[in-house]
This record gives structure tokens, sequence and C-alpha cells, in this order.
């Protein structure tokens, strides 16, 4: 990959809670860039794993249920009298996409957040809640500031005191706080080129988290081993067998294994983590620039974690 230049990004493997491999590759070809192991990607979407997580923290507190209405916060919501926190975590809300406007991404610049909710009004719901599901970028912005409102802090904070700091995440921030060291996105036309990217500040608690994937493996480890929840909530989390969404969790098969975690993708950052409850094989995949999908590469790390045959993937794009 690193050599004909399909990717940029950083791989890391874990086994029972321990790094067994770590790799970045292709940062030596962007112009003027440093970088370290500590330097961040742009997760994205997995920010709505974490997300989940601080839900069910305040759930197990007993200060939010996944029974509350929308209602409570947000009355002037469509189906705000039916729509619960479970329906937002488990994107059974019918809510949309607030990101996408008129057919096009309009979240690359700084836009208000009541800009943000007319928008979430307008769009309105695609199903009665609970009769479907359709991932919702909108449920899980609701979501958060519920949350923030519930807590009394801001997402930031939540991140940083409830996430970072008990799992020792060193490199793992919201948008809320400043991002120092943390990768720009490119495309690649004959050489790597910067691009612009959505405003982070849009996506708070939807996508807006910079982090590693050493500390993603960490993150998902943890969970796993109940270190920041109760396995009573994780449960929840998961998705039921033959269903690809649960609460913050996501199910990824490859062959006949069954992974969970959560994907994000941004214009041009993606990250994947997953883990295997089975035997404690955890995957994280971050890259800032690719030319090869994000599934087809963790097809093929699968693949090569489990001592199998694999035919790598090719670059598809020019």
């Amino acid at each position: 990959m690193e050599d004909s230049n399909a990717g940029i990004g950083s791989v890391s493997i874990f086994r029972n809670g321990e790094e067994v491999y770590a790799r970045r590759f292709g940062q030596k070809q962007l112009a003027g860039v440093t970088c370290s192991a500590d330097t961040k990607y742009q997760i994205a979407s997995v920010t709505k794993m974490v997300t989940a997580i601080l839900a069910f923290k305040l759930i197990e507190e007993g200060r939010l249920s996944l029974d509350d209405r929308l209602s409570t916060w947000f009355p002037d919501m469509p189906s705000a009298k039916v729509i619960t926190v479970g329906n937002l975590l488990g994107h059974t809300s019918g809510l949309g996409n607030f990101a996408i406007k008129d057919g096009a991404v309009w979240v690359v610049d700084k836009i208000s957040q009541p800009a943000i909710l007319d928008e979430i009004r307008t769009q309105g719901v695609s199903f009665a809640p609970g009769q479907g599901t359709a991932y919702s970028n909108s449920a899980y912005l609701l979501l958060r500031m519920i949350l923030e409102k519930v807590s009394g802090r801001s997402y930031a904070e939540m991140v940083a005191q409830d996430i970072a700091a008990p799992l020792g995440l060193r490199n793992f921030v919201s948008a809320g706080v400043p991002q120092p060291d943390t990768f720009l996105s490119y495309t690649y036309a004959g050489e790597w080129t910067p691009i612009k990217d959505i405003d982070y500040a849009n996506v708070v608690g939807v996508g807006d988290i910079a982090g590693t994937p050493h500390d993603l493996n960490l993150l998902i480890t943890g969970l796993f081993q109940q270190r920041i929840l109760r396995s009573t909530s994780l449960q929840q989390m998961i998705p039921a067998a033959g269903e690809g969404w649960g609460r913050g969790l996501a199910a990824f098969p490859y062959g006949q294994r069954r992974f969970l975690g959560h994907g994000g993708d941004v214009l041009g950052s993606h990250s994947r983590v997953i883990y295997n409850p089975q035997d404690g094989t955890a995957i994280a995949y971050s890259t800032n620039g690719e030319r090869i999908p994000t599934n087809d590469v963790l097809a093929t790390l699968v693949g090569i974690v489990y001592g199998e045959d694999v035919t790598f993937p090719t670059v598809s794009t020019p």
C-alpha cells in the first residue's frame, strides 16, 4: 500500500488487551508533514460509539432512561412525543441526516446550532419511530445535546473525564477542545494533496473526535472488559443476532467471524475499530487518505490475523 500510494494511515492490532502489531504507512509521502505515533486521525462516526457509551453511563446512574421521550428536551422536533432515547441510540427514530442538505454535504463551513436544528425539523421522519432502521446523524446530534443537558457538562468534558481518563487514552479528544497534532485529510491525483473536510464543530457527538488506532483499541477493549460500563449495558449496545445495528455498536461479519465495533467516514478520513468477543482480538484502522475501500483492507487484515489465505486488495481509483 505504501509503495504504491494506495493509502496513508495507521493500523493497530490488540490481543487480550495488549498491542501485538502497530504500523504507520504512507505519511512519508506527505510533503512537509511531521508526525508520530501520537498524531491523531479524525475518527468520524466512530464518535457515535463514544456517545452511546456516555448515554449508557447516565442510564446506569439513573439520570437517563431508554424510554425517555425526545419531547422532554426538544418538544418541537418531528415525532418528539414518540421517539425515545432508545430509538435515537439504535437508529430506529426515523430521523434523517442533517449533514446532507439539498443533496449535498453542507457542513464543511461553520453552521449555527439553530440552523442545524431547523434542518432536522425540515427533514422530518421517514418512518414511524420503532418501525424501521435507518442510520441517523440527526438522532445522534440530538442525543449528544440531551447528554449535555442531563449531565450539565460539555461533550468534550464528558469524553475527557468519563472515557479518556479512566481508560488512559492519551490522544483522544472532542472538537470541543483544541486538537493539535491531528492529520489533515488528503486526496490523491498523482500526489497526495490536502482537502478541506467538514467543520467538526458541526458534528460534535456525531463525528468530531480525533484519536489514534492505539487508543481506539484501548477504548473497545476496555468496553468489552467492562471497565467503563456494566455487562448489562454492554449487552444492550450489541446488535441482536442477524441485525446490523445495535445501540452504538454495529456487526461486522468477516467469513464466519462476527466482529463488533463502529466505522466512520468523512470527506477524506476514514476509521474503523472492530472487536471479536470470542478471542479478544481488536483491530483499529484509520486513514487520512485512501484509494482502497476501508472494508477491503479490514477483510484482508482479518484474514492475515487469523492465518488465512488472502488476496490483497488493489487500488480502485485513478
